[in-house]
């Protein structure tokens, strides 16, 4: 399959920074949402994470990356980057606020970097699968460096 030799900015970043992982392609058109794509790999829906974009009441941006199979506990995500409220960002404005589109958005080499914060579960896991920052791509690569790498911090940010 040609389509796993393609580079995607996520992957260049990686390697620039020495950080091994592993290259996934699948087929988006057998389901584009987080359990299909976890399915389509082989993989563990708890080891593949989903990156979602919120803004909080300051009006700050805020990352959080957490299984595919659940669901941000919006309270909990307030409470883990102090702010009173956050909220989902409005899906036109993914791509001009990070650099990508919905499906591929990936907590690596966004347009500017946000805090971010992924579930606490990462830190259990030897590997965890995020967007390669295009549809149909993911990587797959130790938690420890991928949190090291984005500055993240873990918590509790599932309902």
């Amino acid at each position: 399959m040609a389509k796993k030799e393609e580079k995607t900015n996520v992957m260049r970043v990686l390697e620039q920074k020495n950080i091994s992982y592993i290259p996934h392609a699948y087929d988006p058109e057998a389901g584009l949402d987080g359990v299909s794509v976890a399915k389509q790999l082989g993989q563990d829906p708890e080891a593949v994470f989903k990156t979602l974009v919120a803004r909080g009441a300051s009006g700050e941006l805020y990352v959080f990356d957490i299984p595919v199979e659940d669901n941000l506990d919006l309270k909990k995500a307030a409470k883990a980057v102090g702010e009173k409220s956050v909220a989902m960002i409005h899906q036109k404005e993914l791509l001009p606020l990070t650099g990508y589109v919905h499906g591929g958005c990936s907590p690596v080499g966004m347009k500017k970097q946000y805090p971010t914060v992924f579930h606490e579960t990462a830190e259990i896991l030897d590997t965890i699968m995020v967007s390669a920052g295009k549809i149909g791509f993911q990587v797959e690569l130790e938690p420890s460096a991928l949190i090291a790498l984005v500055g993240g911090t873990t918590a509790d940010l599932a309902v």
